[in-house]
């Protein structure tokens, strides 16, 4: 698994979100794409395997939610949440 995307266009799901933080989206987008399958296992909910994943961005400043897509062998992002 070495590709990610977004669900929906960046546009759409990244209005709003400092440079930095849709650019720490991406980064840590490519990273779950290197980890392939064990992509399931990592952020929140921790106590179970697969399913919507969330992530946290800048220590609780906001998230992005994710889905492993096996069978295209993606990760695909579908929401993302700032804070501030």
């Amino acid at each position: 698994m070495n590709n990610w995307g977004y669900a929906f266009e960046p546009a759409d799901l990244c209005t709003g979100l400092p440079v930095g933080a849709v650019a720490e989206v991406e980064r840590l987008a490519a990273e779950l794409a290197a980890l392939g399958a064990d992509a399931d296992t990592v952020g929140r909910p921790e106590d179970r395997v697969g399913g919507l994943r969330q992530f946290t961005l800048f220590e609780g400043r906001g998230f992005f939610s994710y889905l492993v897509d096996r069978h295209h062998e993606d990760i695909v992002i579908v929401q993302v949440v700032w804070f501030g």
